[in-house]
């Protein structure tokens, strides 16, 4: 690709669609930051993250809040086998789930191994949902005690997901 040149009519127009481009993700990020920090400070919890699926089943955390820089769990992944078609499944059908307790809740060894080590006891998770499917999880954490979640929690990080689904453009879904 040949240097732009600002002088050019299409250097110019290039500049344009660079700069509308840069704008259009600065706003996406500032979206999301928003939400994320929203929902903490809604829940009153520790951590609030966007868990992006950068290829099938295989993410990491792009975006987060936390309450104590210590938990910040950025640029992390999770365990790939806890993960499978088969959560996938039910997170493309919409799937929102609340874990008050992950001691006592009926979940695989694996994912309750994987949220004790990350601190967590209780989450609460919602899909980010777009044309082509699952895109992108957001989760809240709950490190100090366990949490009921409540239907206007549920109902506030089903709102926030759909939100986040428009910012999921710039991210190749």
């Amino acid at each position: 690709m040949a240097p732009l040149n600002p002088l050019h009519p299409q250097g110019d127009r290039d500049l344009r669609m660079i700069a509308n481009r840069l704008s259009y993700a600065l706003g996406r990020d500032a979206l999301v930051q928003q939400t994320t920090s929203h929902l903490r400070e809604s829940f009153q919890v520790d951590r609030v993250m966007l868990y992006y699926f950068y290829r099938r089943w295989k993410g990491q955390v792009t975006f987060e809040s936390v309450g104590d820089p210590t938990l910040s769990l950025l640029g992390s992944s999770g365990p790939d086998q806890c993960f499978n078609d088969e959560y996938a499944a039910l997170y493309e059908a919409g799937r929102i789930k609340a874990i008050a307790d992950i001691t006592t809740e009926p979940i695989t060894s694996c994912h309750r191994e994987f949220l004790q080590a990350l601190g967590v006891r209780a989450n609460l998770v919602a899909p980010i949902l777009t044309e082509r499917g699952l895109w992108g999880l957001l989760i809240a954490h709950h490190c100090q005690s366990t949490r009921p979640w409540t239907d206007a929690d549920i109902a506030l990080i089903r709102a926030s997901a759909v939100t986040l689904t428009g910012a999921s453009a710039l991210y190749g879904a």
